[in-house]
C-alpha cells in the first residue's frame, strides 16, 4: 500500500469523524438481552472482556481480523501494528455491544469478514489470513476505494469503508497510536508559555520581530 502515514492522514479525520458518529449515536438506548445493559457504567472501574456483553467474533473471524487490520496498519520502524495495540479486541468489543450502531456495524463487519475468505478462496485457494502480502494487498486494492469499487464490490467496499474507521480509531486512541500521529495532547505540564511567537505571526496574529 502507499506509505502507511501519508494515506491514513487522507482518511485519519474522515476515518475519526465516523467513529465518532458512531460513539454518539451509540449513546441511544436499545432493545437487547444482555444483562447488566445500561447507559451509566462505572468509569473507574475496569471492565474485563466478556463481561459486559458476550463477545461476536468467533477465532477464525478474529484471524482474519487480524490480517486486515495488519494490512490497513502495519508495523514500521515508529509504531507496532494494529492487531498488537489490540485493536481487533477493540472491533470485538464494538461490534458485540448492544446499541443501535453497533448493531448495524455487527453486520456489516460479519458479512465483511466471510466475504474476505470466499474471495480469497475463490482466487488463491486459501483463507484471507494464510495469504502472502502481495495476495492480501490485491484484494484490499480492489476495495478499497469505496466509491470505485462499489459498482463491481458493492457490500464489500462499504465492509472495507466501516473496517477501516474501526481500524484507524482503534489504534490512533491508543498511546502507541498517539505516539504515531506525535501527538503530544492530555499530557500535564508545570507551566504554559503560550504559542510560539513564529506560529502567531505566521498566522498573523502577532506583529514581525524587530530587528535588534
Amino acid at each position: 500500500m502507499t506509505n502507511r502515514r501519508t494515506t491514513l492522514q487522507w482518511v485519519l479525520a474522515a476515518s475519526l469523524s465516523a467513529l465518532a458518529h458512531r460513539v454518539r449515536s451509540a449513546s441511544a438506548p436499545a432493545v437487547t438481552g444482555a444483562r447488566g445493559y445500561g447507559t451509566d457504567p462505572d468509569v473507574e472501574r475496569a471492565y474485563e472482556p466478556r463481561e459486559l456483553w458476550p463477545l461476536t467474533l468467533s477465532v477464525s473471524e478474529r484471524q482474519t481480523a487480524k490480517a486486515l487490520a495488519d494490512v490497513i496498519i502495519p508495523a514500521d520502524d515508529r509504531s507496532p501494528s494494529a492487531s498488537a495495540v489490540g485493536v481487533v479486541d477493540f472491533i470485538d468489543e464494538w461490534v458485540s455491544a448492544p446499541y443501535p450502531q453497533q448493531l448495524a456495524d455487527r453486520d456489516v463487519v460479519l458479512y465483511g469478514l466471510a466475504w474476505m475468505n470466499a474471495e480469497s478462496g475463490r482466487r488463491f485457494d486459501r483463507d484471507f489470513a494464510d495469504l502472502n502480502d502481495r495476495e492480501q494487498q490485491a484484494i484490499c486494492d480492489d476495495i478499497g476505494s469505496e466509491r470505485s469499487a462499489a459498482r463491481v464490490f458493492g457490500e464489500a467496499s462499504r465492509f472495507f469503508a466501516v473496517f477501516r474507521d474501526l481500524t484507524a480509531g482503534g489504534f490512533y486512541t491508543t498511546p502507541e497510536g498517539r505516539k504515531d500521529l506525535q501527538y503530544i495532547g492530555n499530557i500535564p505540564l508545570t507551566h504554559f508559555d503560550g504559542p510560539p511567537i513564529d506560529l502567531l505571526q505566521a498566522l498573523g496574529l502577532a506583529l514581525p520581530t524587530k530587528p535588534s
